[in-house]
């Protein structure tokens, strides 16, 4: 029964994915993401411009991934690139290992768009990633 119970959460986290970040969450100035079958929940957030946010991202997944926030060419840049290891000294770039928590934060310049994923080899291409919408 406890199977069909976690089972059912799973799946309505997976639905909550579709949409937005709560108001609250983007109020708070923290936004919280888990990584779960090798996608992010939400994979879209909607955000106000020129502000700091702070992103905890959850990888309830049994392998490594990351957390890249940045315009196309950011992006572009770490699929092409080999960086396969993020401290987190760079702001938005941190790698989030298999059953952790890691946090970053990241200037918000906005309006415009930014994206997120992970660029360990397959998981762009797979489809991890998200977009954060920028309003001013």
């Amino acid at each position: 029964m406890r199977f069909v119970a976690a089972i059912a959460v799973v799946a309505a986290l997976g639905a909550a994915g579709a949409g937005c970040a709560s108001r609250s969450e983007a109020a708070s100035g923290t936004i919280e993401i888990e990584i779960h079958h090798s996608r992010f929940v939400p994979a879209r957030i909607s955000l106000g411009g020129h502000q700091s946010m702070r992103f905890v991202v959850h990888n309830t997944d049994p392998i490594d991934h990351e957390f890249i926030v940045g315009d196309q060419a950011t992006q572009d840049r770490h699929e092409h690139g080999t960086e396969d290891h993020h401290d987190g000294s760079v702001p938005g770039e941190i790698s989030v290992p298999a059953g952790t928590t890691v946090t970053t934060t990241y200037h918000l310049d906005g309006p415009g768009q930014l994206l997120y994923g992970c660029h360990l080899p397959g998981h762009w291409a797979y489809g991890m990633r998200g977009v954060i919408r920028v309003s001013s």
